[in-house]
């Protein structure tokens, strides 16, 4: 298991890492998570899961499962988050009391796991911020209880970048029962920079302190190739030189599925950027918006900001703009809410297309075919990619206005996706465009490192970085 002193330690790619590490020593190597956090989810069999757990079973070389991740939980404001139990949404888990919980869905946690540790070799469990919050530790079911459910040996991993890390460690150390002390089997420093020579001898004294040796010291490493789970991963620099292309990303409050970005960074020339601002969108190539948890209250935001009138400028000037879900739900005429799922209220208005949520969640993969496109986006006609939806309501032409002559052109079946006449604005709910190999080489003409080279890569820098023998002891 690795645990973290702080949200942001690492604890998700080091998991990651873990579970690719031991499937290529020839284990069947299964994740898990028993309660994430995050607006970053992927749809597998049976509904949807925090998007670091399917990260991990793809690393695992496993079958990504609901079980991974049996507990999810959507932030949609600041006191409210839409559970996920099993993959699937549940209003009554949805209108508990958050400390109400831990009990109800306990056994469904302990049954998941308990499942998957009989199915594999090994389960590399991920906790959640730290295990020492102990205000929380009555109601835990994501870091010490797990631990004990699973006799698991623990990882505890810190942020040393932050600064405070040895009292990060010792401080967590200190502040876990006698019992769960016991479980950690090794202190690793995280995102190091400079000569790790000199951090002696701090870790010889934690050692005397606690009797948990330091058994890794990882560099920095800003371009690992891996979504970061938690939040807008860095944006301060350009894979492979000259940059040819700047891509402005609009990150409001409530920004979901941003994980399906991260490719944008793989390529060269391509500037990622994250917009709050007007200024911030000035002189990018692409304007993005992203899905959302809140569409209404994230359409509020970008009013706010004044974002609304920048995104219409260069909508104006034949800028390419693009709507993924929550997006495209965006760039329409209206939001309309029957069932007060979201919200209603006034689109951007660049598409011709109005939004009705519906009470039902869309969750499914699918894979579908551009049409005939026009402008910024016609390198994607003809082509076939692969995603998923994961989305309330469906997306319309506009009667009143398609009889007035300004209609929307489908710009696939079904209506996954609509693009304006002039064909510089494109919304679609399919997820997954930048992920796709045939759209990534017919917008780029180049193709980014594989999720398997960036699986491989994290085991290599564990690899080489943690004290010889100790993968192969935290499993005998």
């Amino acid at each position: 298991m690795v645990l973290g002193t702080t949200s942001g330690a690492g604890k998700s790619w080091i998991a990651t890492a873990l579970c690719r590490w031991y499937a290529r020593q020839g284990f069947q190597v299964a994740p898990f998570k028993a309660q994430n956090m995050s607006n970053n989810a992927r749809v597998v069999a049976g509904g949807e899961i925090g998007s670091a757990q399917y990260f991990q079973a793809l690393a695992a070389r496993a079958e990504p499962d609901v079980r991974m991740n049996p507990l999810l939980l959507k932030p949609e404001r600041d006191t409210h988050s839409q559970v996920v139990l099993m993959g699937q949404v549940s209003a009554e888990l949805s209108a508990l009391p958050w400390r109400g919980r831990s009990e109800r869905v306990w056994p469904r946690i302990a049954q998941a796991l308990d499942a998957l540790r009989a199915e594999n070799d090994i389960v590399v469990i991920e906790g959640a911020g730290s295990p020492a919050e102990i205000n929380l530790m009555a109601s835990d079911i994501v870091n010490l209880r797990v631990a004990r459910h699973a006799h698991a040996r623990c990882l505890l991993v810190t942020d040393i970048d932050r600064g405070g890390a040895f009292a990060h460690l010792y401080g967590t150390w200190a502040l876990m029962p006698p019992e769960d002390r016991a479980r950690i089997a090794g202190f690793v420093l995280n995102k190091f920079r400079g000569d790790a020579s000199l951090l002696a001898p701090a870790p010889q004294q934690l050692q005397a302190l606690t009797g948990v040796p330091t058994v890794a010291t990882l560099p920095m490493w800003w371009q690992h190739g891996l979504p970061e789970e938690d939040g807008v991963f860095d944006d301060r620099s350009v894979s492979g030189g000259e940059v040819t292309r700047t891509v402005a990303v609009v990150a409001y409050p409530r920004i979901s599925n941003l994980d399906e970005f991260q490719p944008l960074k793989n390529i060269p020339g391509v500037r990622l950027r994250w917009a709050r601002s007007p200024a911030d969108v000035a002189g990018a190539d692409w304007i993005v918006l992203p899905g959302s948890k809140n569409t209404s209250g994230d359409l509020a935001w970008l009013r706010a900001q004044g974002l609304d009138r920048a995104v219409a400028a260069h909508a104006a000037r034949g800028g390419a703009v693009l709507g993924v879900c929550g997006g495209l739900q965006m760039l329409g005429e209206a939001l309309i809410d029957p069932h007060g799922v979201d919200g209603n209220g006034p689109g951007l208005g660049l598409l011709p297309v109005v939004t009705v949520f519906a009470a039902d969640k869309t969750v499914r993969r699918r894979e579908a075919r551009f049409g005939e496109l026009a402008g910024p986006w016609s390198a994607l006609s003809g082509i076939t990619v692969r995603g998923y939806e994961i989305h309330h309501g469906q997306t319309a032409e506009h009667s009143a206005m398609a009889a007035a002559g300004d209609r929307a052109i489908a710009a696939m079946p079904d209506e996954l996706a609509w693009r304006n006449g002039a064909g510089n604005v494109l919304g679609l709910y399919l997820h997954g465009l930048f992920e796709d190999p045939a759209a990534l080489h017919a917008l780029f003409g180049a193709q980014a490192r594989t999720l398997d080279a960036v699986f491989d890569g994290l085991a290599d820098h564990i690899d080489s970085h943690f004290e010889p023998g100790v993968l192969r002891s935290l499993i005998e």
